[in-house]
């Protein structure tokens, strides 16, 4: 599970379409309380988050309507809670672009 805190604009297809997916398993942990990947790194940081993660996701979606996509799959807004900045992270932005140069996968790094 990844969430980039890369610009939208500068992912590939695959990592942006694969980030809204996940985006959306993680909203799903944490608003309805399952368990499965609820102890994941990736989760946990957005844990409390819940109004950064869905403007996240309103990123994800200006960028996927530019690129001609459908969206389909608003969050529901009386969730949205928290802080509004994610302020914790698993990679730093500057290792997060290495590892996407290292893809060679058509990301804008």
């Amino acid at each position: 599970m990844r969430i980039w805190d890369i610009e939208p604009a500068r992912l590939c297809r695959n990592h942006l379409l694969g980030e809204h997916r996940e985006l959306h398993a993680i909203w799903s942990i944490l608003t309805k309380n399952k368990k499965g990947y609820s102890r994941h790194p990736e989760t946990l940081r957005w844990k409390g988050k819940l109004k950064a993660l869905y403007l996240r996701h309103e990123l994800l979606v200006k960028e996927l309507k530019i690129r001609a996509y459908q969206h389909k799959s608003d969050l529901a807004k009386h969730f949205v809670s928290g802080s509004s900045r994610q302020n914790q992270f698993i990679n730093s932005y500057k290792e997060q672009l290495s590892i996407l140069k290292r893809k060679k996968c058509g990301c804008r790094i």
